[in-house]
């Protein structure tokens, strides 16, 4: 059929055009493969479609039903390809998007509904779960993903770095000493998160490293449900800064080591390999970057 359809548009070309000669130069192909669709169609027809003189070409009976038809199927893809470039041109289309469902309450979510506003024709699908979706296999055209990434077909761009605090709450803390190196934390208390290692990292303001393995106390599969945990003093935690500032401010969580940095997160965009190069989702990934870079400068994004 595949070939069908080639000869049927090279067919039409030359009677657009009234020659073989100009239908191959406009299709940038050698006259002789012109001969040859035309030949190909006429055999699998079992009539004659041109009737050929040293000056003209006129359609037989054939020719002219085989004509109409095919402007009817190119005039049909025309418009079906119009569409879709338009669609990739102007911001008009769905998008589906996953994202941690940590990012619920965060200014991730407060860019994508900027998004939304600025582009009032694109309708959002979103789905907030801490589990890692399959793009391809779900159908989704954006995730938004924390931490190092797999290597896969998959295209990504990092948005930003998510920073971390060591927190636990004052009643836990209370009758612990004050520790003053992340060794000394090896016996505490962890909340953990299943989708994270069991690991943390720190630096120094001297640039020294530290790791720790540790073996949680409880284990969830929400960040929300983190930070309530050590909230109710069950233990330490490394909950993304944004989601416990108001609780350090109030004094219901205290920082633990405020002097070691825990290692940050980078927060990427990843799409699915066929996307467009300017569709939406290109559209999508570029207004987040922009405004992550907009909120901490160039260099240093840090406070989503």
């Amino acid at each position: 059929m595949l070939d069908e359809l080639r000869a049927m548009a090279v067919f039409a070309k030359t009677v657009e055009l009234g020659s073989f000669r100009a239908a191959a130069a406009a299709l940038g192909l050698a006259p002789s493969v012109v001969s040859h669709h035309i030949s190909q169609l006429e055999k699998r027809l079992g009539a004659a479609l041109l009737y050929r003189s040293t000056r003209r070409l006129s359609l037989t009976a054939a020719g002219e039903q085989l004509f109409e038809a095919t402007q009817a199927m190119l005039h049909a893809a025309s418009v079906g390809l119009d569409a879709i470039a338009a669609q990739t041109q102007a911001p008009v289309g769905r998008l589906r998007v996953t994202l941690p469902a940590f990012f619920a309450p965060s200014k991730v979510l407060d860019a994508i509904a900027a998004f939304a506003q600025q582009y009032p024709k694109v309708s959002l699908s979103m789905q907030f779960s801490d589990a890692k979706q399959d793009l391809v296999k779900d159908g989704l055209d954006l995730a938004i993903r924390v931490g190092a990434l797999a290597d896969s077909a998959l295209k990504s761009r990092q948005l930003f770095t998510m920073r971390r605090v060591l927190v636990a709450s004052p009643a836990y803390l209370q009758h612990r000493p004050a520790p003053t190196h992340p060794e000394a934390l090896q016996d505490w208390d962890w909340i953990g998160l299943s989708i994270r290692a069991n690991r943390k990292q720190w630096r120094s303001p001297a640039g020294e490293a530290a790791e720790l393995g540790f073996a949680p106390r409880i284990v969830v599969d929400s960040l929300a449900a983190v930070c309530a945990l050590a909230r109710a003093g069950m233990g330490l935690a490394t909950p993304p800064r944004f989601m416990v500032e108001q609780d350090l401010l109030a004094g219901g969580l205290i920082e633990v080591l405020p002097d070691w940095q825990v290692t940050p997160l980078d927060v990427f965009a990843v799409w699915p390999g066929n996307a467009p190069a300017h569709g939406l989702t290109q559209r999508l990934v570029t207004f987040l970057y922009d405004q992550s870079a907009s909120i901490e400068g160039e260099h240093r994004r840090e406070s989503w």
